[in-house]
């Protein structure tokens, strides 16, 4: 177990660091040969952030862990919302425009619809990748021209919050090189740590995913919307969490399905998929209801990642599994 948790803290320390510095050195590539800063904001920043979700996902779908890699995506995207949303919002409250809600909280429910459907059905495979990523590109190419045309800045914001690694161009390829390696070991030391653990402790894979593994791949996230918090940019905090979900659910899992079939576990299909409706709706009427997350709402959500953490370890999602029968025992 010591190894294990060895295992686990290095790989989160890997992610963290190596994500900061890929996406802080490819920014500032990006800038050095004149990209706008609307293009890296939607490119460089959203993928940088997710790319600890797509390594661990991968890593534990091909490594004959598929409740992993789903309890991954599924967990982060519920800890995005409640926890840290509900971080930023403590900081600062946070206001949302109509437009931004509309365009991105709309894209984000559609890819959670979407995925839940896909989910309900049985599984993941090459038809829910294609489309999955054909609609990720799709909504890339329209909020480019969109913020062309109409000048919302939000995206352009998102990459002016990052700092990009000074000193010259070969610095910023070697933080990109850096960041990679280190992403890419602490996936495999991440995923072989928590592996080990679940069957240590006797709990579930997805149970690992959905919580620790979860929270792990999401820390990079924390950390850039903390910081929009704290510099009151907090449209942009919530830009990041919305662009984050729908980059997990479309490009992190789309690619993964590309790559190998991901079955759905009856706990994920009775429980877990549910849950991530029901807060992904929920954050659209709270932003709705006065066009901003208050402290009290930040409360709310915080307290509801807790119980899902707390129902996560009592094993709710297995006991209602067995409730419908969904786990094969019928």
């Amino acid at each position: 177990m010591l190894i294990d948790s060895v295992f686990v803290l290095l790989g989160f320390v890997l992610l963290v660091v190596g994500a900061d510095y890929l996406v802080r050195g490819a920014v500032a590539m990006a800038r050095a040969i004149g990209v706008s800063p609307l293009i890296i904001g939607l490119t460089v920043v959203a993928f940088g952030t997710s790319l600890p979700e797509l390594v661990v996902s991968l890593r534990a779908s091909v490594g004959g862990a598929p409740g992993l890699a789903l309890g991954n995506i599924v967990g982060s995207n519920v800890a995005n919302i409640l926890l840290i949303l509900g971080v930023a919002a403590l900081i600062y409250p946070i206001r949302c425009t109509r437009s931004v809600l509309i365009r991105d909280g709309s894209a984000m429910m559609a890819a959670t619809i979407f995925f839940a459907v896909a989910a309900l059905i049985g599984g993941f495979g090459w038809i829910y990748g294609a489309v999955a990523v054909s609609c990720l590109v799709a909504s890339l190419a329209y909020s480019y021209f969109n913020d062309k045309k109409t000048g919302e800045t939000l995206h352009t914001r998102e990459a002016e919050d990052v700092e990009p690694i000074p000193g010259g161009g070969w610095k910023s390829a070697l933080a990109v090189i850096v960041g990679l390696v280190g992403v890419i070991v602490g996936g495999e030391l991440l995923v072989e740590g928590a592996v080990s653990m679940a069957r240590e402790l006797r709990v579930s894979e997805e149970v690992i995913g959905l919580t620790l593994v979860a929270f792990g791949t999401s820390v990079p996230e924390l950390a850039t919307t903390a910081v929009a918090a704290v510099r009151r940019h907090a449209d942009v905090a919530l830009g990041n969490v919305l662009g984050s979900n729908l980059f997990n659910l479309l490009g992190v899992l789309g690619i993964t399905s590309l790559v190998t079939w991901l079955p759905t576990p009856p706990t994920t299909a009775s429980f877990d998929v549910w849950v991530l409706l029901c807060v992904s709706f929920l954050l659209l009427v709270f932003m709705r209801t006065g066009w901003r997350l208050g402290r009290p709402e930040a409360v709310v959500l915080l307290l509801l990642y807790a119980v899902f953490i707390v129902a996560q370890f009592h094993g709710v999602g297995p006991m209602m599994a067995e409730e419908l029968d969904l786990g094969g025992n019928g």
